[in-house]
């Protein structure tokens, strides 16, 4: 089918959206792998937020984890990388970099702390600065957690109400979850999705045994609620020559990635994490985008197929229809042959592809536009800032 339309663009400055906040700030970013976002979500809202705040002439420090950043700090985008050293584990490797990483940057002088994930809201009184604490999923809700993991998310959302300066929730779903469990009215802050590179060649696609428009693409993780699965098995009732590019890995889930693996058969393409440009060319030149996810608030691979993908069938959960409104076709949830039928439809009509393509765009530049998110955050911590530090 082809790239439909074209894609959103994004200058990492743009003078029509000012600047909310008349000082420069020394910022901080904790509770993500770091940057370069070679993992998920907070990863890419760290990059790209860390980068649009430093043209802003603000100074911006992420601590990431040394597996994932390297043992040596160094300069990215203009961001400065800390990597921090902490244990490895699905349960302890969270709370244990944000402990270690909030001792490092306790004494670093920055203006202001935010703090990526509600499970780190332990470790909110250890800044001296105020903290923003940025709240992307409601973790009770994954499949991946057991009872223990369970009882920690809802622990860290009392938590998270009682010790954050500034909860901020990045979705309207997640925003009235906490105002009905909590009573509490967040500041809400969507992610961008406007942040792929111009010059993308196809070319890239080779490499993975696929052409433009001849692949369907799902990225998610490779767990319980992001549904992997079950798009591999309701794509074997999709009719064609089309494959299925499934894009992830798992680190703590080989149970579920070991099921994947041996669903897939011999129209699906398993290429795991695919990161930077190659990632984009997957999105950009792809058929259809699989929305798969179950949970979460804004989620930035979706946003990202809106900005610069084909069009997209997706789950039909409140989340996605908050970001997504008319433009995706939606599929019954858990049921594969609604999902095939939907695979179908879009594929088969290229005018309403079309249609889903550009109704994506318009709502990319109305709402999820990095540098209005940027001046909302600017904002944001300005009011922080006016009120001095913690003691």
């Amino acid at each position: 089918m082809g790239q439909l339309g074209g894609p959103v663009g994004d200058p990492l400055i743009d003078e029509r959206i000012p600047r909310a906040a008349a000082s420069s700030y020394d910022i901080a970013i904790v509770g993500t792998r770091g940057v370069p976002a070679n993992y998920g979500g907070f990863e890419t809202f760290a990059e790209e937020l860390g980068a649009r705040l430093v043209t802003r002439g603000h100074s911006v420090t992420v601590y990431g984890r040394a597996a994932y950043v390297g043992r040596h700090p160094r300069v990215h985008r203009g961001i400065r990388v800390v990597p921090v050293r902490a244990p490895r584990g699905k349960h302890l490797e969270t709370p244990l970099h944000t402990l270690v990483s909030a001792l490092r940057a306790r004494g670093a002088g920055h203006d202001v702390v935010l703090v990526c994930n509600a499970a780190n809201a332990f470790a909110l009184p250890l800044f001296k600065a105020p903290t923003v604490l940025n709240l992307d999923g409601i973790e009770r809700m994954r499949r991946k957690w057991g009872w223990a993991g369970r009882l920690w998310s809802r622990v860290s959302e009392r938590l998270a109400m009682a010790m954050a300066d500034a909860p901020v929730a990045d979705a309207a779903v997640i925003h009235d979850y906490y105002a009905r469990r909590h009573g509490r009215e967040l500041s809400t802050i969507a992610y961008g999705g406007d942040h792929a590179p111009a010059d993308l060649d196809p070319a890239i696609l080779d490499r993975y045994g696929l052409k433009p428009g001849e692949y369907v693409l799902v990225v998610g993780r490779l767990e319980p609620e992001n549904n992997a699965l079950l798009v591999i098995n309701a794509y074997r009732r999709v009719s064609g020559n089309k494959l299925l590019a499934v894009v992830g890995d798992a680190p703590y889930a080989d149970g579920y990635r070991r099921e994947v693996l041996q669903a897939a058969g011999r129209r699906v393409r398993c290429l795991g994490g695919v990161y930077g440009a190659d990632y984009f060319a997957l999105q950009r030149y792809a058929a259809c985008y699989v929305a798969a996810g179950e949970v979460g608030g804004t989620h930035p691979s979706v946003l990202e197929a809106m900005c610069d993908g084909g069009p997209i069938v997706a789950n039909d959960v409140p989340e996605h229809r908050e970001v997504l409104g008319e433009a995706a076709l939606y599929y019954v949830p858990d049921n594969e042959a609604s999902l095939a039928q939907r695979i179908e439809e879009v594929l088969g009509d290229r005018a309403r592809a079309k249609a889903l393509v550009e109704a994506a765009r318009a709502r990319i530049r109305e709402r999820y536009r990095w540098a209005a998110i940027v001046t909302q955050y600017e904002a944001l911590f300005a009011q922080l800032c006016a009120g001095g530090k913690k003691a």
